[in-house]
């Protein structure tokens, strides 16, 4: 079964395919195709994006395409930066400035009143036009400096509850058995693995 994973992002790639490479799909990404479409993501909650990228996708190049939309949702600022997460100081998308953003807007707000959560929608949008759909969170707190070097986005100032690291400063594995995309991962091997047993 080929894959296409819809996204540019290469943190998100590589999540993807760490976590469904044991399901035995072949996974092709946008270095694959000369004419890659890019899909606006302006709609208004992360499932109608993911469906949105993964739909324009799968039609255009006749295969079953994977899709993630992401947000991260903080108590103190009415839920935002919520699904705009990744153009939270700008349409460049550029992670430090909305790192930078972010904390500015938590100045002076205590830990406790830091409280976040991520979400991540994962659609798998299939050739007829079948769809999957997979769901995750995440709960935990918006640190008020950077910690860590690893992950990407707001990994390096977001600290899962119940943990004293941030993603940032997890491993993959670690990171990946907790995380947001990390569970809907998990849904979605399950529901390739069920599409792919039904196929032979």
């Amino acid at each position: 079964m080929e894959i296409i994973i819809a996204s540019r992002n290469l943190g998100k790639i590589r999540e993807i395919k760490e976590e469904l490479s044991s399901t035995g799909a072949l996974f092709r990404t946008y270095e694959d195709f000369s004419d890659w479409e890019e899909v606006d993501e302006d709609a208004e909650t992360l499932l109608e994006n993911a469906v949105k990228k993964a739909r324009a996708l799968c039609d255009k190049y006749g295969l079953p395409a994977i899709s993630d939309d992401t947000g991260l949702f903080v108590d103190a600022l009415c839920g935002a930066p919520g699904v705009e997460c990744a153009r939270f100081a700008g349409p460049e998308q550029n992670p430090d400035k909305n790192i930078e953003l972010l904390l500015e807007k938590l100045k002076g707000v205590p830990l406790k009143k830091r409280k976040a959560k991520f979400v991540c929608v994962l659609v798998l949008a299939l050739p007829g036009g079948d769809m999957k759909v997979a769901r995750g969170e995440c709960e935990g707190y918006i640190l008020s400096e950077r910690k860590g070097s690893g992950g990407f986005g707001y990994d390096p100032v977001f600290r899962p509850e119940g943990f004293e690291k941030t993603f940032a400063e997890l491993t993959t594995e670690e990171k990946n058995k907790i995380s947001h995309r990390g569970k809907a991962l998990k849904e979605m091997k399950r529901i390739i693995a069920e599409i792919c047993g039904s196929s032979r």
